[in-house]
């Protein structure tokens, strides 16, 4: 992957105190991305991941008010408890698609390697442009992302 341009992503860089391979299962089974995906008090209420090249990832977020956010995307790469790479300018099969008004455009790489005590994790997230790269700031990436990895660990570490 190509180093952060600091005009276009936003990169959260953590080590945390979980194996890489429970944080690879966060991120890949539904049934525990919607535990921790979000930071509280929003909820993840959907998720479907078909965890290979063209395939599918959706997420549904929900407000405190009950308002949900649908977010449709397409996995690029899936290397198994190395790095996971979707877009949301695509959808299944790598047909192009629509964002919804108010969306930006975003390409997220999750790399994960081990670490002395747990896992080295990084979030390097890619935007087509600045505007959407500083919108994406403004609406709190780096407290949200890193609240949501608190929760990931939190979920995690109880199992």
């Amino acid at each position: 992957m190509n180093p952060p341009d600091p005009s276009l992503d936003l990169v959260l860089d953590r080590t945390v105190d979980v194996p890489k391979e429970l944080v690879w299962r966060a991120w890949t089974e539904p049934e525990l991305l919607k535990q921790w995906f979000t930071p509280a008090p929003w909820k993840t209420v959907g998720c479907e991941i078909d965890l290979r090249p063209g395939g599918l990832f959706v997420t549904v977020m929900e407000s405190p008010e009950g308002e949900q956010f649908p977010g449709e995307g397409c996995f690029l790469e899936v290397v198994e408890n190395e790095r996971l790479v979707w877009t949301s300018t695509m959808r299944r099969g790598f047909r192009p698609n629509i964002q919804p008004e108010g969306a930006f455009a975003f390409t997220a790489v999750i790399t994960i390697e081990d670490s002395s005590g747990g896992t080295k994790y990084r979030a390097h997230v890619m935007h087509g442009d600045q505007e959407g790269r500083d919108r994406h700031e403004q609406m709190g990436f780096h407290s949200g992302w890193s609240s949501a990895l608190d929760q990931l660990v939190a979920l995690m570490k109880a199992l």
